[in-house]
């Protein structure tokens, strides 16, 4: 049974993949995303969404537990008025934001890497000399790759009550752009162009077409016992 392994805590991707039946483990990272972008410099947004899913897909990857699985880190960078933004973290930053965002638009880029960490021919090769045993078919592909989805986000117009409840909840302050679509900020989104997964956090289409580079297809993570 092939084994995914989600590198990352968020709770809103871990549901996701839950509510689509996909079966898979949760392998957080202690990847410092302030010293990953300081040490390649990368401004973009859509760069440094990949560059920061990479970071933590490589991470998880590197540990024991990976050993045998497949894992996909993501990570999700909003750019606003050609600015990338993070999560906000404080209050005052969160609100700065959602004044500007106020009946506007900005793209919101989901990066994903996927590292297939099963066994390869290669690594079957190396087994069978060291210790003279038949290890089998390896279906491990080494294949380690990535992508981005992005969509476009317009915002409601918001009154600064508004605004000032929805920091009060904590919900906007450990999100990229200070905003969810699933939770409570989903009121003031009025429509998104492209892909809504990507706006969660993880699309599951792109997660489809990276699995095609491991030779998995995505039905065979699927759980039906949980549907």
């Amino acid at each position: 049974m092939t084994r995914l392994i989600l590198a990352s805590q968020s709770p809103a991707r871990t549901k996701l993949l839950t509510e689509a039946g996909i079966r898979h483990d949760v392998l957080v990272s202690d990847v410092d995303e302030d010293a990953v972008q300081a040490k390649y410099g990368v401004t973009d947004a859509h760069d440094t969404a990949l560059l920061l899913a990479r970071a933590k897909a490589e991470a998880v990857a590197s540990l024991p537990e990976a050993e045998g699985a497949l894992v996909i880190g993501c990570d999700s960078v909003f750019e606003f008025d050609g600015e990338s933004h993070g999560k906000p973290y404080t209050a005052e930053v969160a609100r700065e934001r959602m004044l500007r965002m106020s009946g506007s638009q900005g793209v919101l880029h989901t990066g994903h890497w996927l590292v297939d960490c099963r066994d390869t021919a290669a690594d079957a090769d190396d087994d069978e000399v060291a210790d003279g045993s038949d290890a089998g078919t390896p279906e491990g592909t080494g294949a380690t790759v990535g992508a981005v989805s992005s969509a476009e986000v317009h915002f409601a117009q918001m009154s600064t009550s508004d605004i000032d409840a929805y920091i009060a909840t904590g919900e906007p302050l450990h999100c990229a752009g200070s905003f969810t679509i699933d939770g409570l900020g989903g009121a003031f989104i009025r429509k998104v162009d492209g892909d809504p997964h990507a706006v969660v956090g993880l699309s599951i289409s792109t997660l489809r077409d990276l699995l095609v580079h491991a030779n998995v297809g995505i039905t065979e993570l699927w759980d039906t016992n949980q549907q």
